[in-house]
């Protein structure tokens, strides 16, 4: 009778025990994704937190076992670097977005008469063009795949301010630290402290894609799995858009490489 009594009075008082909720989902982002994303999330029903950075730091430290459950990169070379270290969850990969490179100015600068070498660098005027590292920002990657393609590297490379991911080059440029930057429509877009000179046109430069994909541990959580559906739904697209970013759809996961 006791111990009947005692299993009852054990049941009832875990019964009476709230039930524990699904933890926090934790989001390893490219930097000019901030904003946009953080209204994504505030629209998903669920619980997640962002850090932000350079895409290439980023997926150094997720391979080196930092906890993030997703993983949105501005560069889909830097996904794939990620995924031959096993720190992505298979067939769980998506192109979530695309984007595209413009020049800016401070939001008092003067339009540029042409986009050639001499006026360039007439209007850095001993000053510095502020872009992204070159060797490792995904925004700074396809700058210098612009720069490349239209002959403009060996003059401007040794007048550039390269730094560790785009949101500092527009700051630069926001500041009038630099007369001219390189960054994304969307980063120019969420500062009227700059002004667009010149829209890049796409093909000009290697095309600008946002993979997402979970982490291995991330595959460990319904949550995750919620969470990376619910960033190419119809609200979560109009968000986006409305930030200058061009929703890719509801993308069939790829596999991995």
């Amino acid at each position: 009778m006791i111990l009947r009594f005692a299993s009852c009075f054990l049941t009832l008082l875990l019964l009476g025990q709230p039930v524990q909720a699904e933890r926090s989902v934790t989001v390893f982002a490219a930097a000019s994704l901030k904003g946009a994303l953080d209204l994504v999330i505030a629209a998903w029903p669920g619980q997640a937190v962002v850090s932000y950075g350079g895409s290439a730091a980023q997926a150094r430290q997720v391979a080196l076992g930092a906890p993030a459950d997703l993983v949105i990169l501005a560069n889909p070379d830097w996904m794939d670097w990620l995924a031959g270290q096993g720190a992505l969850m298979p067939d769980t990969r998506v192109d979530l977005l695309a984007n595209s490179l413009v020049l800016i100015g401070p939001a008092d600068a003067p339009q540029l008469p042409d986009i050639t070498a001499p006026t360039l660098l007439a209007r850095l005027d001993g000053g510095r063009m502020a872009m992204g590292q070159h060797r490792s920002v995904p925004a700074g990657q396809y700058a210098r795949s612009w720069m490349d393609n239209t002959g403009l590297w060996p003059v401007l490379s040794p007048h550039l301010a390269e730094v560790e991911n785009v949101r500092l080059a527009l700051t630069l440029v926001a500041l009038a630290e630099a007369p001219l930057g390189v960054v994304y429509a969307t980063d120019a877009q969420a500062d009227p402290r700059v002004t667009v000179l010149y829209a890049i046109p796409p093909d000009e430069h290697a095309p600008i894609r946002y993979p997402a994909a979970l982490s291995q541990l991330g595959a460990q959580s319904d949550a995750s799995a919620a969470l990376l559906s619910f960033l190419s739904s119809e609200t979560a697209a109009a968000i986006f858009a409305a930030h200058g970013f061009v929703p890719l759809g509801q993308s069939q996961p790829q596999a991995s490489q």
